[in-house]
């Protein structure tokens, strides 16, 4: 595996950090996250697996969840809302891009 330079450890962390500043209750997508690259969100995850941020906060475009059972229970626990067809209510605790 390359070794990553300033620049990507600097936006590794930004990523991080939005997802840790996500509060309780609400979620944001990969793309919120990173726009234009959504799947650098999910190996930002990858390789920090360690790090401890609200992973289970993060969620598809369409509401749909990467982890699963265990993520649906984190989030159920919070209190975020999901659809008749088990995915998150974005209408609902989605955050917006500016915030």
């Amino acid at each position: 595996m390359p070794r990553r330079t300033i620049d990507q450890a600097s936006h590794h962390r930004a990523i991080l950090d939005a997802i840790a500043a996500i509060p309780e209750g609400f979620v944001r997508t990969y793309g919120d996250l990173s726009p234009g690259a959504p799947r650098l969100t999910g190996t930002v995850l990858r390789i920090h697996e360690t790090a401890e941020v609200p992973w289970w906060r993060v969620v598809r475009a369409d509401g749909s969840l990467a982890k699963g059972d265990r993520q649906r229970q984190l989030l159920w626990d919070e209190g975020v809302p999901f659809t008749r067809n088990g995915k998150v209510d974005l209408r609902v605790a989605r955050i917006p891009h500016d915030v």
